[in-house]
């Protein structure tokens, strides 16, 4: 049977690795090693060339991590996958792999607040200018996109805001303009929706999210979906021989694997944030379980979002899920089945100072600059994940003072519904009879 034919808990817990045939070990083998042994000289320098398929050293290669590699790409519906160090090194290497010294990326401002300002502040001190567009309609993408714009940038589901990205919409801008989607599936997982199933062209995965799933390791993953037309007047690099390899070209001797094997042979080659081969073994277990997990997740944030928007101290709940929510028949379209994720974000009446109440009142949540985990996981993004934003940015990335962001675990629901109650109860504790906090605008809340 072919391994596309097989369904997706088949894959999630086989795709990638069979028996170890030296030792008969069933489960995936640690390789830890730096460096791997070669069969002569000519084997040697084939490798080196590229002319040969072959280990040589874990920076670019590694048994353990090409096991993961293919099982996420599989998951993901792509031709190959590339691992590395963690989330926001997969997204450097794929900006820098499209982008250069004046060029354009065309981006959501509703991202993770790391990477907008890796856009925002590293990528542009190298020369490569992103512009963030505030809203969701792919015209507003259409309308920003210029000759030096190499990609369009977005998250299927946003961090922490919970908007839904219209991907067919964008992949239709993108691919008008001879350019690619890449999108961040991070919070969507590839149980939920498979981006390239609706157009995009590459997913990007924080490993250290769900895909691990019990907040251990750090990862991140890179799916290409094999099937983007490198134009040559967009993309010259991709045609252009590579010296450090005698002269071949990415498409020329890659052809569909031309992205995938240039992310390899060269960004990590080169820039060096390459996973370990135990971090790449324990996401690889993780995500033997991730169906039952993620299901298990959104079928307790269903009830809580639902709990949560009836409660008289939350002025809105920001889960796509819900029918409130202005993104609700987009979630149904991309979300068909089980609901658009386990991570959303909610506002508490009285602002920042009630968010900080609320977060030192809760007792089985964990106040923690993470998500996915199996854990129910709650912080204030507005000083912490996105604290280094503007007001304006975060404005822009649907923040306010009083968003809470909550990443939903496998615990009874019952239990986290409790938690939140007597939070949201003590979070109002100095409020007034319109639930505005005395003291509300201090400095100290300020701050």
């Amino acid at each position: 049977m072919a391994d596309g034919q097989f369904g997706f808990a088949t894959r999630a817990v086989h795709a990638g690795n069979i028996p170890d045939k030296a030792t008969g070990a069933r489960a995936l083998p640690i390789y830890e090693s730096a460096a791997f042994v070669f069969e002569n000289s000519d084997d040697a320098a084939a490798r080196f060339a590229l002319r040969k398929y072959g280990e040589i050293y874990s920076r670019i290669v590694n048994p353990t991590v090409a096991a993961l590699e293919e099982r996420v790409a599989s998951l993901e519906g792509g031709l190959g996958a590339v691992a590395t160090a963690s989330g926001m090194a997969a997204e450097f290497i794929t900006f820098v792999a499209l982008a250069g010294q004046g060029d354009r990326i065309v981006a959501s401002s509703q991202l993770y607040g790391g990477t907008i300002t890796q856009l925002d502040v590293t990528l542009r001190r190298l020369g490569i200018e992103t512009v963030f567009v505030d809203g969701d309609d792919p015209a507003d993408y259409a309308a920003v996109i210029d000759d030096r714009t190499k990609l369009v940038y977005a998250e299927a589901v946003a961090n922490p805001s919970g908007e839904i990205a219209d991907i067919e919409g964008l992949a239709e801008v993108a691919h008008a303009a001879r350019i690619p989607l890449v999108v961040d599936s991070t919070m969507a997982t590839p149980y939920l929706m498979r981006p390239i199933e609706h157009g995009a062209d590459i997913v990007i995965h924080s490993a250290t999210k769900f895909l691990s799933g019990a907040g251990t390791v750090l990862g991140g993953v890179v799916v290409d979906s094999g099937t983007f037309h490198w134009d040559e007047d967009k993309f010259p690099l991709f045609y252009e021989p590579v010296p450090s390899y005698n002269g071949l070209t990415w498409v020329g001797n890659f052809a569909q694997y031309a992205f995938l094997t240039r992310l390899r042979a060269e960004q990590l080659r080169d820039v060096g944030p390459a996973i370990s081969a135990h971090s790449a073994f324990l996401i690889a277990q993780g995500v033997e379980t991730l169906p039952l997990r993620v299901q298990r997740q959104v079928d307790n944030t269903r009830e809580i979002a639902a709990w949560l928007e009836a409660q008289p101290q939350v002025e809105a709940v920001h889960w796509a899920g819900l029918a409130s929510h202005p993104h609700h028949d987009r979630a149904l379209k991309y979300f068909p089945n089980a609901g658009s994720g386990s991570v959303f974000s909610f506002d508490i009446r009285g602002g920042r100072a009630a968010g900080r109440r609320f977060i030192d009142s809760l007792n089985l949540f964990s106040h923690v600059a993470n998500i996915g985990d199996v854990k129910s996981l709650a912080i204030h993004p507005a000083s912490t994940t996105h604290g280094q934003l503007s007001d304006e940015q975060l404005r822009e990335a649907g923040i306010g003072e009083g968003t809470i962001r909550l990443s939903i675990g496998i615990e009874t629901a019952a239990d986290l519904i409790a938690d939140l109650g007597q939070a949201l109860e003590n979070s109002q504790e100095s409020a007034g009879a319109d639930g505005t906090q005395s003291g509300a605008h201090s400095e100290e809340d300020r701050s």
